[in-house]
């Protein structure tokens, strides 16, 4: 039993490791050759391909080849875009958009899928060792943003945040779980005839909405993924913008942007041993709008700080930002498992993947952009030139006014989610009282009704 997870554990630190040598820096590193302008596309694209990847790979992982082997193809792919793309720019003085957003799409395209099949795996092999996925599964889950945060430090401590370097380490990493994914243990498929077009293609998974609270879930998240990849994109800009500020210049923060983040990443890890407790508890409806909440105040701390006297905004905004990712994405994960067939259960990952990366944060990525465009000011400065204070004054601004709108946003969506959704009685809940009783053989008048 332990070796399983210590297994499931390592996958889970090289799928995240992956993600989080480039995920938070990029921005800078577009930033620095030039294009500043593309940071919403090169994000939005990581939206675009989630909005039919993971269902294509989510199919033939159910049907024709086991996700532990998607897994490991998969990765192998993305690392060759993704070292393709780093020795790209390392081979020209200025990089052009082209062909370095061509690789990266590539990349991104083949890597987005792997972390619904990352969770396929994990709750594959936990199934097959006879584990409660939702009692084991988060703790295994931690170690992914142990990876996360190992992989942004590393990108931070080496300059990589700001170089092609971060684009080289990550697909280098990709080839490293590609091997390491088939020893993993073998995960069932349905090799039986598809009865009907819909089972042929996997449509199966979206007979889902036609359970009323599972559509509303799914529309919210996918209103809720307009939030995921805003600050994935623009923190580190907006924190380093604060180096051509006199005052800020020399500020920790302002300089180790990357290493600030990576606060939101440690938060997790409490976060993600805390959803057991509170889906026991509360129920998914409450989770999520925890969830909700905790973006009104990502966002707003972010409006509110400074890398100087505001630096603990900016801490506090780290803080919640635990609550804001994992009480989503991980619940919302495990959520849809318990409230799936083994048949389609890749394909219904697929569909939750589709929803908030793929609709969800193109619409927020390339919203934000225009917002951050339409609000935010941009100077042409010399080398080692300091902004003047009207301009420092006119950037802060800006920025604290795109955050506050990025927070209304969030307020508005947890509001009619309080609403709309009611609090089913789902096999989460259920899963969890189940485990209690048997574990405590406590009365059911003893237990907390979720």
């Amino acid at each position: 039993m332990k070796a399983i997870k210590t297994r499931l554990a390592i996958m889970n630190f090289l799928e995240f490791a992956v993600w989080g040598a480039y995920l938070t820096s990029l921005g800078s590193y577009l930033y620095e050759i030039g294009l500043s302008q593309k940071i919403g596309i090169f994000y939005a694209i990581q939206g675009v391909v989630s909005i039919f990847m993971p269902a294509l790979i989510g199919i033939v992982a159910d049907r024709w080849i086991p996700a532990q082997k998607m897994l490991s193809l998969c990765h192998t792919i993305a690392g060759a875009c993704m070292v393709g793309a780093g020795v790209y720019a390392m081979s020209t003085p200025i990089p052009e958009f082209g062909p370095l957003f061509t690789l990266y799409s590539l990349s991104v395209a083949f890597f987005m899928p792997t972390i619904g099949l990352a969770n396929s795996v994990a709750y594959s092999a936990l199934n097959r060792a006879g584990l409660d996925t939702v009692k084991h599964f988060p703790p295994i889950r931690v170690f992914g943003t142990v990876g996360f945060i190992c992989a942004m430090l590393f990108s931070n401590f080496t300059g990589y945040q700001d170089s092609y370097g971060q684009l080289l380490t990550s697909g280098i990493i990709s080839f490293a779980l590609a091997i390491y994914a088939l020893t993993m243990p073998p995960c069932p498929v349905n090799k039986s005839a598809a009865k009907s077009i819909s089972e042929t293609f996997g449509l199966n998974a979206f007979k889902l909405f036609k359970d009323k609270q599972m559509a509303f879930f799914f529309i919210f998240s996918m209103l809720l993924g307009v939030s995921l990849q805003i600050t994935n994109g623009f923190a580190n800009p907006f924190i380093k913008s604060f180096k051509d500020m006199a005052p800020f210049a020399d500020s920790f923060g302002a300089n180790n942007a990357n290493a600030l983040i990576s606060l939101s990443q440690m938060s997790e890890t409490l976060c993600i041993l805390l959803i057991p407790f509170f889906l026991k508890r509360f129920g998914i409806k409450v989770v999520m709008l925890m969830s909700m909440f905790a973006w009104v105040f990502r966002f707003g701390f972010f409006g509110l700080g400074n890398p100087g006297s505001g630096v603990w905004l900016f801490v506090l905004s780290m803080i919640v930002y635990g609550i804001a990712f994992d009480f989503f994405n991980v619940s919302g994960s495990l959520y849809v498992d318990q409230r799936t067939d083994n048949s389609i259960r890749s394909s219904a990952q697929g569909l939750f993947m589709l929803m908030t990366n793929g609709i969800g944060a193109t619409i927020g990525t390339l919203g934000a952009q225009e917002v951050i465009d339409r609000f935010v000011p941009s100077f042409e400065l010399a080398e080692g030139q300091m902004l003047t204070e009207a301009q420092s004054h006119a950037l802060s601004q800006g920025w604290s006014s795109a955050w506050y709108i990025f927070a209304g946003y969030a307020l508005v969506v947890a509001i009619l989610f309080m609403i709309i959704f009611k609090n089913p009685n789902s096999k989460i809940n259920k899963a969890y009282v189940d485990k209690e009783i048997s574990d405590s053989e406590a009365s059911p008048e003893g237990m907390v009704d979720a």
